[in-house]
């Protein structure tokens, strides 16, 4: 580690960037950045158009950053409420104006193919009227192409503008020469032919080409639009007692708003009065309305069904959750995965090594046909220019990972870097934390015995007067699995609310809790107790055997068993356990299906977490573990070659996280283990992982996919433009064939990412 990152705080942030055009674009950018001081690490996504920075603050101006890339022909947007607003709005400009762009360039380059194709036909003033349409073209419509170029050419810099600009202005000059002086071909015996067509008809292609890549990009961020949508743009505001709509942009923390019943919840709060139930299906992922009352938190962008809700407003903006998923989309979507690194290489030195192949394909053929080549070898020039196309290099990696992502966060997985989808799908073993990943996380009553106090019959159900009394009973006890009794009892259908019986206040007396035993206390003269096995037996009572066989099958499964009793007498008796989740046995064996080793941690004793291990079919788990123990366990199984994968929810596992190759955090857990996490999980729905995993393998596939795409196509078109065929077959590649090729391969790169987006991650 450098001594700067151990004396300063590092920095994160994301900006949009406007203005790039090529995959070239983005690797400059990185170029320049990397020169400042301050700059610990920068990426530039070029289908985001996001600018990913780590920073030292105390050495780093972004003002200055800004500056320098304006000078650079590109616009950092830092200055906005909403910078990735002001992006989208930008965008759609640009595409309107391109779209305009699209048409005007067609109107003219049509008359202009067919003009051009016309062979054998001539008539007065053709050339004229090609050279003006050609150049109205170039100067109306392709000026962009040539600005940019001047730009990179004073610094000594070039992209695919560059390409473009020089195909054109070549091909147009050759053919104003030929139109001009047309005698100095004719009096050696060569045709004065003209392509005025190729320049117009190959700025006509790019500009489609660029129309569809920016309408199939669109589609790629389609996650992010839908997460934006579900946070409504105005509140109602309580002030003096009255009602108001406003912005939310005009709320400030501890406001309160009402929300009526119906409506989207525009931000994160409290309640304060009221009662409803709140749909938060497309934050959570769960189906079942939630109720909440005062008290509870509410979050924005999710649906109040039923009765009105004054909300107390804690988070705006950027800090609401919903806010802070669509940050976590984003940075995943702008972050970049180690394979990326190829295409990346390749495209830096891509344009430059185009130029030098282009330059020797004209020499080439000019040295093998002399002047009677002149044109074949400016046409092969032209054409090799025209075809090579690093925006599908540079495209192959994000497209695929923009949709991969988004469709993760759309079934409510969040991932947070671009590293964790490209290897979730490489790992060989999956350890898995116990309580509140495998289990609920608390404890509940799982099973009841209860008979009358003669043990003469086996009640289906305490009295209403016996709940009554067990649940105000363990309501003053400060034992961690009273609550899961309280609850019990509320659960039941002839529960009481407390006021039957006790009127306002409990009617309880001589309320006593005695360490390692339990709670006693005394109701109408009777004394009633709630415990453990060995305070039944101080008090001289006695099990029967079929009490006995059944205790002891509880305390094998890992159960605690408390006991209800008047006196010497058992009312009750409970088991009550961390239940395990109801999808963690179809998780499991999906993981295993897929070849997985999975293992099971825990901290708890080895009897219980022996019982959860059977339960699940689990050949292998470690129990009693420290977080320390959790780590270094981790440790081990990488030492063997293990590719790890960590699933976890609590601070206990936050160690275990951060050393696992993918870290995989419920969403329910706590925040440290989802900040170490790369990947967290919305849900407490343990089908999301082996869902994870299926997206990973097809992101990785679909890479893959486009990168050989990507490669395969200059590796074939460019030698096809630079003529290779021609001794054999007397073709030669027209320029417009091969701009046409060139805005083809780009779409089609975004096009085969968008099919992620419509495939079933249950496979």
């Amino acid at each position: 580690m450098k001594k700067q990152d151990t004396i300063q705080e590092q920095e994160s942030v994301n900006y949009p960037i406007l203005g790039m055009h090529c995959a070239g674009c983005a690797n400059r950018i990185e170029n320049i950045i990397r020169k400042e001081t301050g700059i610990k690490k920068a990426h530039v996504n070029f289908a985001t158009e996001t600018l990913h920075l780590n920073f030292y603050p105390d050495n780093f101006q972004i003002q200055n950053l800004q500056k320098i890339l304006t000078q650079a022909g590109y616009e950092l947007i830092i200055t906005e409420n909403n910078p990735f607003e002001k992006q989208a709005e930008e965008n759609q400009k640009r595409y309107q104006k391109l779209k305009h762009r699209v048409w005007g360039a067609w109107i003219l380059a049509l008359p202009l193919g067919v003009i051009g194709m016309m062979h054998g036909i001539h008539f007065q003033g053709q050339n004229w009227i090609m050279m003006t349409l050609a150049l109205a073209i170039m100067a109306l419509f392709g000026r962009s192409f040539y600005i940019n170029s001047w730009h990179l050419l004073r610094k000594r810099q070039a992209n695919m503008d560059t390409l473009v600009a020089l195909s054109t202005t070549i091909a147009f000059i050759f053919s104003l020469f030929n139109t001009l002086f047309p005698a100095f071909w004719i009096h050696r015996g060569l045709d004065a032919h003209v392509y005025y067509e190729a320049s117009g008809l190959i700025i006509a292609f790019v500009l489609l080409g660029k129309l569809l890549e920016e309408k199939a990009k669109k589609g790629t961020s389609t996650a992010i639009r839908s997460l934006m949508k579900l946070q409504p743009n105005t509140a109602f505001r309580i002030r003096e007692g009255r009602e108001e709509e406003v912005n939310i942009s005009t709320l400030q923390t501890g406001d309160l708003i009402n929300v009526h019943p119906g409506a989207k919840i525009p931000v994160d709060g409290t309640v304060k009065d009221g009662f409803s139930y709140i749909n938060e299906s497309m934050i959570t992922g769960e189906p079942i309305p939630v109720s909440k009352s005062i008290g509870d938190k509410v979050m924005a962008g999710t649906i109040n069904e039923k009765g009105q809700l004054t909300i107390c407003v804690t988070g705006l903006g950027s800090n609401t959750f919903l806010a802070q998923i669509v940050r976590m989309v984003r940075e995943a979507q702008g972050s970049k995965a180690p394979v990326q690194r190829i295409a990346d290489r390749i495209a830096a030195i891509f344009v430059p090594a185009i130029l030098v192949l282009s330059v020797s394909t004209f020499f080439l053929w000019f040295i093998i046909g002399k002047e009677a080549y002149f044109s074949h070898a400016l046409l092969s020039a032209v054409s090799v220019l025209v075809i090579a196309c690093p925006c599908a290099l540079g495209l192959a990696t994000p497209t695929a990972l923009m949709v991969g992502i988004g469709k993760a966060a759309e079934n409510h997985i969040l991932i947070k870097d671009a590293t964790a989808l490209e290897q979730l799908c490489s790992i060989n073993c999956l350890v898995i934390d116990k309580t509140g990943t495998l289990t609920e996380g608390y404890p509940k009553v799982v099973e009841v015995y209860t008979k009358g106090p003669n043990r003469e019959s086996n009640l289906p159900n305490l009295s209403k007067e016996l709940l009554e009394i067990l649940r105000q009973g363990e309501r003053l006890s400060e034992h961690p699995l009273a609550g899961a009794l309280v609850r019990w009892t509320e659960q039941q259908e002839n529960t009481g609310t407390g006021t039957d019986f006790f009127g306002s206040e409990s009617g309880l007396s001589q309320f006593e809790s005695i360490t390692g035993k339990g709670i006693q206390f005394a109701f109408q003269n009777k004394i009633y107790w709630v415990g453990s096995l060995d305070w039944l037996f101080d008090k001289g009572g006695y099990l029967t055997k079929e009490e006995e066989s059944m205790f002891h099958s509880w305390q094998e499964k890992g159960h605690s068993v408390v006991v209800f009793g008047q006196e010497e007498h058992v009312l009750a008796s409970f088991a009550l356990a961390d239940p395990l989740k109801k999808e963690a046995q179809k998780a499991i064996k999906k993981l295993q299906k897929r070849g997985l080793e999975v293992i099971m941690l825990s901290g708890d004793q080895q009897r219980t977490a022996a019982s959860v291990a059977n339960e699940l079919h689990l050949n292998d788990f470690r129990a009693g573990l420290l977080p320390s123990d959790k780590e270094n366990y981790i440790i081990s199984l990488q030492k063997k070659g293990k590719k790890v994968a960590m699933v976890g929810d609590g601070i206990n596992d936050s160690q275990a996280l951060a050393r696992a190759e993918v870290s995989i955090a419920m969403g329910k857990g706590t925040d440290i283990a989802m900040d170490v996490a790369m990947i967290t999980l919305i849900t407490n729905d343990l089908l999301l992982i082996p869902k994870a995993i299926s997206l990973s393998e097809k992101t990785l596939k679909l890479i893959k996919e486009n990168l050989f795409w990507a490669f395969i196509y200059n590796l074939i078109a460019i030698p096809i433009a630079a003529g290779i065929l021609y001794p054999f077959t007397g073709w030669l590649l027209s320029p417009m064939v091969a701009s046409a090729a060139m805005a083809f391969s780009s779409v089609s790169v975004v096009a085969n990412s968008l099919r992620l987006k419509w495939s079933n991650l249950n496979e």
